[in-house]
Formats: C-alpha cells, sequence, structure tokens
C-alpha cells in the first residue's frame, strides 16, 4: 500500500511535469510567431506609409498638370521648346 502511495505521488508529479513542459514549448512557439508577425506589420505599416507618400506626391502632380508653369516646363525641359524672342544658352563643357 505505500508502494502504491508512493508510485501514485510519482505517476502524478511526472504528468505535472509533463504538462509544464508541454505549455512552456507551446508558450515559446507562440511568442516566435507573435514576434514574426509584429516584424511583418511593422514592414507592412512602412510599405503603407512610402505609398501614401507617392500618392500624395502624384495626387500633387495630378492637380498641377493643367497649370501654365507645368506646362511650360514640361515644353522645355522634355520638347526643348522656347517661347518666341527667348535667348537660349547652351554649355557645351562636359
Amino acid at each position: 500500500m505505500v508502494l502504491m502511495k508512493s508510485l501514485n505521488i510519482i505517476l502524478k508529479r511526472a504528468i505535472c511535469l509533463i504538462i509544464v513542459t508541454y505549455c512552456i514549448i507551446t508558450f515559446i512557439k507562440q511568442q516566435k510567431i507573435l514576434n514574426t508577425y509584429s516584424a511583418q506589420t511593422k514592414t507592412v505599416e512602412m510599405q503603407i506609409k512610402e505609398a501614401s507618400k507617392v500618392q500624395e506626391e502624384l495626387n500633387q502632380k495630378k492637380a498641377n498638370v493643367n497649370s501654365n508653369e507645368f506646362i511650360e516646363t514640361i515644353a522645355r525641359e522634355k520638347l526643348d521648346m522656347y517661347l518666341p524672342n527667348e535667348r537660349v544658352y547652351v554649355d557645351n563643357e562636359k
């Protein structure tokens, strides 16, 4: 009977030890997964901020497309067009 009680106590302690070990291992695995998700969230937030900046720039460009200054700038830079009676100096040193 004493042997039965001691065996019963050892069995209960072993089961408790197994359960605690399982809980600790599960907690560590979940913490690693949470850290990965946190890093992914930060990356996506950075991408969203960058995309918002690009969108803001495009919206400003869209608003200025029909302005005379923008049209004149594009005509000068891309099409090499100039106003009448305007002198254009070209620097050949490079």
